[in-house]
């Protein structure tokens, strides 16, 4: 069996769905895994919708997820161009090249008479679609329309009984009824392709093999099928390929088909907008590791056993298939993949871990861009600490961002209730007292002293650590509290302690 081509061909209308971005994976997979070539198809000949801002948000989703392309936009191949706005020539010549052959013909039905055909069929009951109406127009009634200035599309011919039977790799055998197909539009009026003539046409011309895409997009089938043949009969796509210029096709069958299970929120609704974050940018905004989430999305529709859930990406390719892809809607867990990004974060060397963490603390003003190598060294002193407390990248920088303050910023309610009652004072007093003497700086011997001034004051370690805490930190959450002390200046440390004994005498 030849190496498999596939192709991921999204619509640059916004920001990478995650649904598109597993599409995408599975068809990675199945190429890396096969050794075959992963071919990125931009499909932007819809000029309302595609906007240079998504299509380089489409760029950046694939590329933070460590998808790379083998031939498209910005790498080249042989059979581009790979946007599909620039082949739009090929698509009009091979509309034509369907008209001469009589598998097309031009309707010139205005909008107004489209919709009272749609509204008398479901008066009567009768399946909508179009009616063939302007099947079997003479030449001398395609002028006169003409003369009246309709504009024409062009519609393919879909035969009038009998079934279209094909193998979906995930679905099994498939069978469409003609007859609940009507004739589609391949070029509408403005000269612009409709999605099956521009796919069908580019994933013939670019040699794709295998085409595995959202189960939303399995009515489209039967139309590219019945394109495929018409434009491979007697070499009428050769043909227009060799007039247009373009390199000739790969030779290869017809793309086999593998249409995927939809993902669905708590609600087993597909997911949307209603469910949070759903598309890439998002989650990489929110802190994701990239390895997590194409694990995590590999998760959702696909198993290799019963048990096992952590896989790295040379795993997936190793063991990816798609006889192991299921046909039910798939369950997009964002709690699961919290869980599996909190624990991959565990597992990273504490040095991969602030390099990871360092543009989300850019970010957030806490690091200066570049950061120094001060602020540098702080981060990495605090990413161990930081590990067994977060689970995505972004919770990290609000657990310490104190550490990199100039000031305090205290929270009143931590005030209220860590400083204000109880002994705090005089635990104050005594942290000043035992930090200014104390011999090392280092986590070991502050606890030791702190658990000295419980002791003394006969309180419980929380009525001593909390008062610190918050002096030091302004809030009452912190990572571990000797260890976060240590790795700062304790000029510092002391000084916000002298600042939070002036706040209660104040």
């Amino acid at each position: 069996m030849s190496t498999p081509r596939v192709r991921f061909a999204p619509a640059p209308s916004g920001s990478l769905h995650v649904g598109n971005a597993r599409t995408a994976l599975y068809n990675w997979l199945h190429a890396r895994g096969n050794g075959g070539t992963f071919v990125l198809r931009v499909e932007d000949t819809d000029a309302e919708r595609a906007t240079p801002e998504g299509y380089e948000a489409t760029l950046a989703a694939l590329r933070f997820l460590g998808l790379e392309w083998d031939e498209g936009p910005e790498v080249g191949g042989p059979y581009g161009p790979y946007r599909q706005s620039k082949r739009q020539s090929l698509h009009e010549a091979v509309a034509t090249a369907l008209l001469e052959a009589g598998y097309a013909y031009e309707a010139f039905e205005t909008r107004e008479e489209l919709e009272a055909e749609r509204e008398a069929a479901q008066a009567q009951g009768r399946p909508p679609g179009y009616q063939g109406g302007h099947r079997d127009l003479t030449d001398a009634q395609r002028e006169s329309f003409r003369a009246e200035g309709r504009e024409a599309v062009v519609r393919l011919r879909t035969p009038d009984e009998g079934e279209l039977v094909f193998t979906d790799v995930i679905r099994g055998e498939v069978t469409f009824a003609w007859k609940d197909v009507p004739d589609f539009v391949i070029l509408r009026a403005d000269g612009s392709p409709t999605y099956p003539l521009a796919a069908g046409v580019d994933d013939l011309a670019m040699g794709i093999t295998f085409i595995a895409r959202g189960e939303d997009l399995l009515s489209t089938t039967p139309r590219q099928i019945l394109l495929a043949d018409h434009v491979l009969d007697e070499g009428l796509l050769d043909r227009v390929l060799e007039a247009e210029g373009y390199a000739p096709r790969p030779d290869v069958e017809r793309p086999r088909y593998a249409h995927l299970p939809l993902l669905v929120g708590e609600d087993r609704k597909p997911l949307s907008k209603r469910h949070g974050a759903v598309a890439v940018a998002e989650f990489r905004r929110q802190g994701f590791l990239p390895d997590v989430l194409a694990n995590f999305l590999a998760l959702c529709g696909w198993s290799y056993d019963d048990r096992t859930e952590r896989f790295t990406v040379p795993d997936l390719i190793a063991k990816f298939s798609f006889d192991r892809v299921g046909s039910n809607p798939a369950f997009f867990d964002v709690d699961k993949l919290r869980a599996l990004n909190g624990d991959r974060i565990k597992e990273l060397d504490p040095a991969e871990l602030a390099d990871d963490l360092e543009p989300y603390f850019v970010e957030e003003g806490l690091l200066d861009q570049p950061p120094s190598a001060a602020q540098r060294q702080l981060l990495h002193d605090l990413a161990p600490l930081l590990q067994e407390r977060i689970q995505t990248l972004a919770e990290a920088a609000p657990l310490v961002d104190w550490c990199f303050a100039d000031e305090v910023a205290y929270e009143d309610k931590a005030v209220d209730k860590h400083l204000r009652k109880g002994r705090a004072d005089e635990v104050l007093d005594a942290a000043d007292a035992v930090f200014t003497e104390l011999d090392d700086w280092d986590a070991e011997s502050i606890m030791a002293v702190l658990d000295e001034v419980s002791e003394r004051l006969g309180i419980g370690r929380g009525k001593t650590f909390q008062p610190v805490r918050v002096a030091v930190a302004g809030k009452a959450v912190s990572p571990p509290l000797p260890e976060t002390l240590a790795v700062l200046d304790r000029g510092l440390v002391l000084d916000r302690i002298r600042s939070a004994k002036q706040l209660l005498g104040a």
